[in-house]
């Protein structure tokens, strides 16, 4: 037995020697990415994310750090010296590499861990990190939102990791859980569904879990003076909305809509793909709305300013409602692909907008289409968009993802016929539901459902820098682009 242990002994030191001159011959910490063609270093290779369990500490102001332990599971899809995941904003404490303490720098925004060993490929991994989530910061970088209660989140595109550790693209979706400990006169809502509440007095911790796969920037945690209103929608699907309860009851005309624009949805385009829906309304000034999975956020002025016509108001909540299947169902699989999430749900916008309130589809179109070319300029082509502008990630959110990509499926409908195009859009939510998919698959499918090749049409309404002539209308014009 003695001569056993001093074998075993002398084995740990020189595996413990070999792993240290390994490290010490490891290039600087540097931040990678995937070479998405907008986010050239967003999210990190060697590695697929199976499932992320965020835990959260709030104590009741949203001005104060929340103290977090972010545990990632994973699979290793090559051999790992270093693993990088995608974080900012936040301090980092603590890392372990299956359960044993890991070397951890800062690199750009990429935290690059140092594994005791290297991990091997098709290796089981899992990465507990102990940080702060901060969630202050200018309003317009994304991430948490701070709204007059609490907290929301706003990811989109790129700012799941202001939040939490995570590989920051929606390439690479996963499973989540949420555990949020705060204040018991609070409520909390994530997405999926609740697993628990346990209370201690002064605190409860939440549990929430997604059934399905999600990609990071869709993640959503709310925490304020909320009440949760629950109702039935198509096939007895759970509705849950979120909202500041000082203002419920102003807020139920548009939240009883849900169900309606549920089974106008499924009409179209199939049954909901996910365990629950809602709408979460913040008492916060977003300038936008949100479809983040399951619970898509609004802002509360959207709907008690007095600013928009229902009608508008009706078609916006259509819109994100449109996301869940379009965007979040079936993601893009790189952020040149974020036509097919925005053009989908503006399409389904003005298509409901027409169909209920008497505003003509084809009025909308005309106008997207005498426009086109000047948005074309501005942004690119629906699947060839320019880069964001530095310091402004945001700005690839321009006229061309909206109502130029929904003036693409508008050409597809005219050139395919209504039948065939509603044919398709059900197959493509159908066959790449909880996946993520690329224009190359939208355009293939197309092809086999129309029976004749569409590359042609694609290559000119995707990718050309001027608006082709549309099918059926060939009156129309555009806009000349000298003239703006």
């Amino acid at each position: 037995m003695l001569h056993t242990s001093r074998r075993r002994l002398r084995a740990t030191l020189l595996a413990a020697a070999s792993a240290s001159l390994v490290a010490a011959a490891l290039p600087p910490p540097a931040p990678l990415g995937i070479g998405d063609p907008l986010f050239p270093q967003l999210g990190n290779p060697g590695y697929d994310v199976i499932a992320y369990d965020i835990a959260l500490t709030y104590r009741g102001s949203n001005s104060e750090p929340l103290d977090a332990v972010t545990r990632i599971d994973a699979l290793a899809t090559r051999d790992l010296n270093r693993i990088n995941l995608d974080f900012t904003h936040g301090t980092v404490g603590a890392v372990e590499v299956n359960g044993e303490s890991a070397e951890f720098a800062v690199a750009g925004e990429d935290l690059v861990v140092t594994p005791p060993e290297v991990v091997e490929k098709r290796s089981p991994l899992r990465i507990t990190v102990r940080h702060i989530s901060d969630p202050r910061g200018p309003a317009d970088a994304g991430g948490w939102v701070r709204t007059r209660d609490g907290l929301a989140m706003a990811n989109q595109a790129d700012a799941a990791h202001r939040v939490f550790p995570s590989n920051d693209h929606p390439a690479d979706k996963a499973y989540f859980t949420f555990r949020i400990t705060a204040p018991s006169e609070l409520t909390v809502v994530a997405n999926g569904v609740r697993m628990a509440k346990a209370g201690t007095g002064s605190t409860t911790t939440w549990a929430y879990r997604t059934r399905h796969p999600m990609a990071t920037e869709l993640a959503q945690v709310s925490i304020g003076r909320s009440t949760v209103v629950h109702r039935q929608g198509p096939l007895a699907l759970p509705v849950r909305d979120v909202v500041p309860t000082a203002e419920r009851t102003k807020l139920e005309p548009w939240l009883k809509k849900t169900p309606e624009h549920l089974e106008w949805m499924e009409r179209h385009v199939g049954r909901y793909p996910f365990e629950s829906y809602g709408v979460l309304i913040a008492d916060a000034d977003t300038g936008f709305e949100l479809e983040t999975q399951t619970l898509s956020l609004f802002e509360l002025s959207l709907f008690t300013s007095g600013s928009y016509p229902e009608w508008y108001v009706d078609s916006v909540m259509v819109h994100e409602l449109a996301h869940q299947w379009f965007g979040n169902s079936v993601s893009p699989r790189t952020w040149s692909d974020l036509w097919l999430n925005e053009g989908h749900a503006s399409w389904y916008e003005a298509l409901y907008a027409d169909e209920k309130s008497g505003k003509s589809l084809d009025l909308r179109m005309r106008e997207a289409y005498k426009q086109s070319d000047v948005w074309r300029a501005d942004g690119g082509p629906p699947a060839a968009p320019k880069p964001p502008e530095p310091g402004e990630k945001i700005s690839l959110f321009r006229p061309v993802m909206y109502g130029g990509s929904a003036l693409v499926l508008y050409a597809l409908r005219q050139t395919i016929g209504k039948d065939a195009f509603g044919q398709l859009e059900r197959a493509w939510v159908s066959e790449y539901r909880d996946r993520t998919a690329a224009t190359a698959d939208f355009a293939a499918l197309a092809s086999r459902t129309a029976g004749r090749d569409l590359s042609a049409f694609f290559r000119g309404w995707l990718y050309g820098k001027r608006t082709p002539p549309m099918p059926g209308h060939a009156d129309w014009r555009t806009e000349a682009v000298a003239d703006r």
